[in-house]
This record gives structure tokens, sequence and C-alpha cells, in this order.
């Protein structure tokens, strides 16, 4: 049975480049997952999340080609079940949670804050794996 996805969230504030969008990318989706995944026990595919990233990007009048959202899909399914991986149900929901919330500017998260870092860290490092 297929996830659905929601439509509700925002790409945290970034400055407007390339890369900056490519991390909040990754972090949205990051977010998402685990939501999905700790609310419904499934994760969304890599083919729903490149949808969502086209829909985000597209309330704010950018767009990004479709193999390169695919490929921060990917990334953002890695790390998504990296975390869920390693953490217990109850401490994964409250990541999920803090992640949702830092997707508003104004929330203050040490978590948003160090899982935004991991995401650029994956980007940096997927980057200098393909030069």
């Amino acid at each position: 049975m297929p996830v659905e996805i929601s439509s509700r969230q925002k790409i945290p504030n970034e400055p407007a480049t390339d890369r900056g969008t490519s991390i909040a990318l990754i972090f949205a989706l990051v977010a998402e997952r685990l939501s999905i995944y700790y609310e419904h026990e499934k994760w969304m595919t890599k083919a729903q999340g490149a949808t969502l990233a086209s829909e985000w990007l597209s309330r704010s009048k950018r767009s990004m080609p479709a193999e390169e959202r695919r490929h921060l899909s990917s990334l953002s399914d890695q790390l998504a079940r990296q975390i869920a991986e390693t953490l217990s149900r109850e401490v994964g929901l409250l990541t999920a949670h803090e992640m949702m919330e830092s997707l508003d500017p104004n929330y203050q998260s040490e978590i948003g804050r160090s899982l935004m870092v991991e995401c650029e860290r994956m980007l940096d490092s997927e980057t200098r794996e393909s030069e």
C-alpha cells in the first residue's frame, strides 16, 4: 500500500543557493520520511520523495532537474533509515517531531541544527565522491 505524503511541510529557510536548497530539501525529506515511518511504519518511496521535493520547490517558484531530486530523495532515504536504525521508537518519535518543528525558521532546536549539519555533510561527501 503506498504511503501518502504530506504537502504541509515548508523547506527551511536557507540561503537561496543550489547547495543551500539541496541541504534544506534533504533535511525536509528526512523529517517527512521519519514522521511517516513512525506514524505508519512504512517508508516513503524515493519517487514519492522526489515528487514531494518538486511540490515544495514549485511553491517558491524554484525548480530542480528530476535526476537531482531523485538523488536528494535517495540521500534523505539513507539518512532517515540510518537514524531509525540507531534510535529507540520513543527517541525516534521525538527526533522526527523536532525535525518537523525545525522546518519553521522561528523554531530553534539543537537536534534540528545537528541534523542539518549531517545533511550538509552527507551532500558534501556525495559531491566529493562524484568528482
